[in-house]
């Protein structure tokens, strides 16, 4: 099956056709992201398969619906990106990997809370200038301290466990509740006092209507004082400008962040040779209690491995008229 692969990366490359190699899909590769100005370099595909920056809206699926593209396969779980409704309107279905390693963001989420706390990248660029000294280096002790975790699917629950194991107190807040997190010890509060209670915030919950800017000037003035909030789960659950404000007050006394409101346009390429233009982005990486990562907390072996696995897999599904396991219902 003819299936256009955007923002294709060396490693999208090599994976996707190790994962490929008996399914035998025509895979053409662009390493640029999908938009509607490029949006004609599928034509004949009947699938296209895309990633968390690339454009699917209402305009690029009314392009490749006229090229001939029946299937959408989105490399992550989030969907956000895609206009589902405007797909079904042209009878292009939608799938995504509903699962993935969700030890590979639990993780990453740690080493970032570990990162920011102790201040770890400081004190590496330190040490490599063969400065020693440990003013300014001081964090605190994570057990004893109160965890808050807004999201509590399979990684939200990974990362609990984990913070359980440091001998935290885990609270959590979703409107759906999982036996899962209260079985790793944790309990469910309202959204009000674990932001109140919490030393560490950690989001790791979907980018909907509901949760966009799930945290703003308001949700941040109920937040406990100094407290340090994780996210890497999707740029848009944070007002940055919102963020930035409560960086310069001490209201946030520290901010990792492995996903950003505007990454489409800088993410996943290289521009230490350009001047970058978002002031915004700029203005974070200034803080000293701050640390931003380029949306990689996804990228193990393990889980690169099953996106691609499974991404075949349902482009063979499709192909054969079989059962869309992973297919996103229609709006």
């Amino acid at each position: 099956m003819k299936t256009a692969v955007f923002s294709a990366r060396r490693y999208d490359r090599t994976m996707l056709a190790r994962a490929n190699a008996s399914a035998r899909h025509e895979l053409r590769f662009f390493d640029d992201r999908l938009t509607a100005e490029n949006a004609p370099l599928a034509e004949g595909c009947e699938a296209v398969c895309v990633f968390v920056n690339d454009v699917v809206d209402a305009e690029v699926l009314a392009i490749l619906a006229r090229q001939g593209t029946r299937l959408i396969a989105t490399r992550s779980t989030g969907y956000n990106h895609i206009d589902v409704a405007a797909a079904g309107q042209h009878g292009i279905a939608v799938v995504r990997v509903t699962d993935y390693s969700p030890y590979s963001v639990a993780e990453f989420a740690v080493g970032l809370l570990l990162a920011v706390n102790r201040k770890i990248a400081r004190a590496s660029v330190r040490t490599r200038d063969g400065n020693f000294d440990l003013d300014g280096l001081m964090g605190v002790d994570l057990h004893g301290k109160t965890v808050g975790v807004v999201g509590t699917g399979k990684i939200g629950v990974i990362f609990a466990r984990i913070m359980g194991g440091f001998g935290c107190h885990v609270v959590g807040y979703d409107p759906y509740r999982n036996p899962a997190f209260e079985a790793a010890g944790a309990r469910y509060v309202s959204l009000d006092e674990l932001l109140s209670s919490s030393d560490v915030v950690s989001l790791h919950c979907p980018l909907t209507d509901q949760t966009r800017r799930i945290v703003n000037a308001e949700t941040l003035a109920r937040a406990k004082h100094g407290s340090i909030l994780i996210n890497t789960s999707r740029g848009g659950l944070v007002d940055t400008e919102s963020a930035i404000q409560a960086l310069k007050t001490g209201q946030l006394g520290g901010l990792a962040i492995d996903v950003y409101e505007q990454e489409a346009n800088l993410f996943f390429q290289d521009l230490s040779s350009t001047i970058i233009r978002d002031d915004i982005i700029q203005r974070l990486v200034s803080f000293p209690n701050v640390i931003v990562t380029g949306h990689q907390a996804f990228f193990t072996v393990e889980a690169i491995g099953q996106i691609m696995q499974t991404t075949i897999e349902s482009i063979t599904a499709f192909e054969r008229g079989e059962e869309l396991v992973n297919r996103v219902p229609p709006a």
